[in-house]
């Protein structure tokens, strides 16, 4: 078991004030794979102060300095990815080949991406008589989930470093290990002692209590909309700036006339990958009546040819979804579209067959869904597909935008034909045949997807302020 019982703060590993042992669930075995502190409202004020020393500092470094410091990250951290791998892979389950291709790339990536927007980054331009300036933004709370672990972290924390601001990040604490992990790299990369803190904690005691925190200016939460609201309500009273990016309900608007055997498997590959534990997966595919069968038989072979596997072993399977909870959710929605009158093409209810341990999912395909069953609402963050007909354009458009989520949308077919579609989708990313977002481009959601947005120069101004000077000489 790895045992991680200390937090980071001030730049150096301390005991908690008065926090208690947390068991990680290996999804696999379902037994103990490391072991953490769930930390205090202490334990967040200790850290609180020590980043609030280090903002003045810190913020006033030059960006040619706080670019070196990342080149220093970005060689410490490719040192590190067979650890990290190994460790989102034990933790939330993803396969060992997806976690050193793609899981602990992904973290890597937004380093790369933050460095060259900070190189490029226009802090200062001049309005008549004004001169408008991006300053560092202050201390940021930073809360992130279990599904792509460093992705989600690295995404806050690389554009807060450049930005020149200072930090405590609370990571899931069911995939805590690559943020350990990542907070030792950032100490081996010399990131001055405060400006980087982290403790492990849960929602409602460590996460409150940084959301909550009078000397917290922004807190930047990756989760469930449920949990986003709570973040916000909690940050209300300190009127501290709040970056969300929350849940999705990704529609794949396949095109009229569509190549189905072109443009299907990319895009339901998203719907597999990482065991369908993304927040962009485009899990709702909406097809015109016409192609209804042809679309059903294709994904019904996918489906049947993925295959289901030892999250520690290499291949081409997908693993576990992350724990009991999440197995339990999905099943009760795979349940309730069979009881709504869906039909059920491939997979359903139960573990594969020759699994009776782990929290493995049947990869499954209905059809004949419609828009107001529970799980063409409901994100399912599971390896399950729905088929949707349609029968018009615009219904196809309505039936997209019908959920309360804006994150992303797909279109399959045609791309000058999805190009005109593009514009009527209410979310912050629409991708065409391809599911995976740009990192250097913005991402953030429409309606209770959030607000803000990460990634390249996007991400940084979002962590910095802007002051307007009037009057100063030219």
């Amino acid at each position: 078991m790895q045992s991680y019982l200390k937090h980071y703060i001030d730049g150096a590993w301390v005991d908690s004030i008065g926090g208690h042992r947390h068991d990680v669930i290996d999804p696999a075995t379902e037994q103990p794979c490391t072991e953490i502190t769930l930390g205090t409202p202490a334990d967040v004020d200790a850290a609180v102060a020590a980043a609030r020393t280090a903002f003045e500092t810190f913020s006033q470094t030059s960006v040619a300095e706080r670019a070196a410091l990342l080149e220093r990250i970005i060689e410490e951290y490719k040192k590190r990815i067979p650890d990290l791998a190994q460790a989102v892979s034990r933790e939330m389950g993803a396969p060992i080949g997806f976690a050193m291709a793609a899981q602990v790339p992904a973290g890597l990536g937004h380093f790369l991406s933050t460095l060259k927007a900070l190189n490029a980054f226009q802090f200062e331009e001049r309005l008549g008589r004004s001169k408008v300036v991006h300053e560092p933004l202050g201390v940021v709370a930073m809360i992130t989930p279990w599904n792509w672990p460093l992705n989600q972290v690295t995404a806050k924390v690389a554009p807060a470093l450049a930005a020149g601001d200072t930090m405590i990040l609370k990571p899931s604490e069911e995939s805590p290990g690559c943020a350990m992990i990542l907070a030792e790299i950032l100490d081996a990369a010399d990131v001055p002692k405060g400006v980087f803190n982290l403790v492990n904690g849960d929602g409602a005691g460590v996460g409150n209590a940084l959301s909550s925190h009078k000397d917290v200016d922004m807190v930047s939460f990756t989760g469930s909309t449920r949990a986003g609201i709570a973040v916000a309500q909690a940050a209300a009273a300190t009127v501290k700036r709040v970056h969300q990016e929350l849940g999705g309900k990704a529609a794949n608007l396949v095109l009229k006339g569509a190549d189905l055997g072109a443009v299907l498997p990319p895009t339901v590959q998203g719907v597999l990958a990482n065991s369908g534990q993304s927040c962009i997966a485009p899990t709702r595919l909406l097809v015109h009546a016409s192609q209804v069968e042809e679309a059903s038989a294709i994904v019904k072979a996918m489906m049947e040819g993925t295959e289901v596997g030892d999250p520690t072993q290499m291949g081409a399977h997908i693993g576990p979804v992350v724990n009991k909870a999440q197995f339990d959710k999905i099943q009760g929605l795979i349940q309730s579209a069979i009881d709504e009158g869906a039909t059920l093409v491939t997979g359903g209810t139960g573990r594969p067959d020759g699994r009776n341990v782990g929290y493995f999912i049947k990869p499954t395909l209905f059809a004949d869904v419609t828009p107001d069953m529970r799980i063409a609402q409901e994100e399912v963050f599971g390896p399950v597909a729905t088929i949707t007909r349609y029968e018009t354009e615009d219904e196809a458009v309505k039936i997209a935008n019908g959920t309360p989520y804006g994150l992303s949308a797909t279109i399959s077919g045609d791309p000058a034909a999805a190009a005109k579609v593009a514009p009527r989708l209410r979310a912050g990313l629409v991708t065409i045949n391809s599911w995976s977002p740009d990192g250097n481009a913005p991402f953030g959601g429409y309606k209770q997807s959030g607000n803000g947005r990460e990634n390249g120069k996007f991400g940084l101004a979002d962590f910095m302020e802007v002051k307007t000077v009037v009057g100063e000489p030219g």
